[in-house]
């Protein structure tokens, strides 16, 4: 998707999907798509810089094209300099930039796997060219969807696939014990353009009750945070099988349609589906009392 799809402020700013941008959106102007000296406007108008796994402070860079050595690469470049490459008028890069600005912890993070994976010993033979671990980190990077939960049950109905009991039958609950906080830029792209059949992947970190009374700003602030610590845990992050698909569209509010309970009897959609066993592995955090 490119600039084709114009830009409009105010309706991001009503979406429902796009709430844990709409803190960076509120500060982008109205009147034109956002540019790069915008986002780097944004970047210094942090109360604390937003820096990579190595300590280096982020900035917005233009897209170089052409054959690139290994260092000027987007995932080593962005590691060694701080440097995003980023495309004017593109919605995929302008997106990205926002996520980076709403969870800078969990995309450093992120870049420090992939750059320890790239600068690792050759892949085994027969893996695929990124390996298990690039998989499954560019997966959530994409389309990720992080979901904490304060209610065991909900989890289960999620990693059960039983849609209908969680959208519908547990909707009050749903409301008050699990939330759905889009991640991957892929995905927030997809969302401008909604259909049926769009779906994320859902990585799910338990949360304590009390969460869900908080502020966004804390909120979001602890789910960075804690989706940082998951994910420098060399034992997470390494396979797709840890993220649960999750049709977004079930979600209260994300879709004027599914205010009847039959919107949840589209199979199609709503596919039922075995629970793997990275699914059910227990997550390297805990839940805690007090935002990140």
């Amino acid at each position: 998707m490119d600039i084709k799809t114009q830009w409009d402020k105010e309706a991001l700013l009503k979406a429902k999907a796009f709430a844990p941008l709409h803190p960076v959106i509120a500060h982008l102007h109205a009147g034109h798509f956002p540019t790069l000296q915008e986002c780097n406007a944004l970047l210094q108008a942090q109360e604390s810089a937003i820096k990579v796994h190595n300590g280096t402070a982020l900035s917005f860079v233009p897209q170089e094209y052409g054959r690139l050595e290994f260092e000027a690469q987007y995932e080593p470049r962005c590691y060694l300099k701080g440097e995003v490459p980023t495309r004017a008028d593109n919605w995929h890069d302008l997106l990205n930039a926002l996520v980076w600005l709403t969870f800078p912890k969990a995309k450093a993070a992120i870049n420090g796997r992939h750059y320890a994976a790239l600068t690792q010993a050759a892949l085994p033979e027969g893996s695929s060219e990124r390996g298990a671990v690039r998989d499954a980190i560019t997966l959530l990077d994409e389309s990720g969807v992080i979901v904490p939960y304060a209610d065991d049950g909900l989890a289960e109905l999620l990693h059960g696939f039983r849609w209908k009991e969680l959208f519908w039958h547990q909707r009050a609950l749903l409301e008050t014990n699990m939330g759905f906080y889009i991640f991957g830029h892929g995905l927030y792209e997809k969302t401008l353009k909604p259909y049926v059949g769009m779906t994320g992947q859902g990585l799910l970190l338990p949360v304590v009750k009390e969460f869900f009374t908080w502020q966004p700003d804390q909120r979001l602030a602890h789910l960075d945070e804690k989706l940082a610590v998951y994910l420098l845990e060399k034992d997470n992050a390494c396979s797709t099988r840890e993220l649960s698909p999750v049709p977004l569209l079930g979600m209260p509010g994300w879709s004027a349609d599914n205010e009847v309970p039959a919107y949840y009897d589209n199979t199609d959609y709503f596919r039922s589906g075995r629970q793997s066993a990275a699914q059910r592995k227990p997550l390297n955090t805990a839940p805690s009392s007090v935002a990140g």
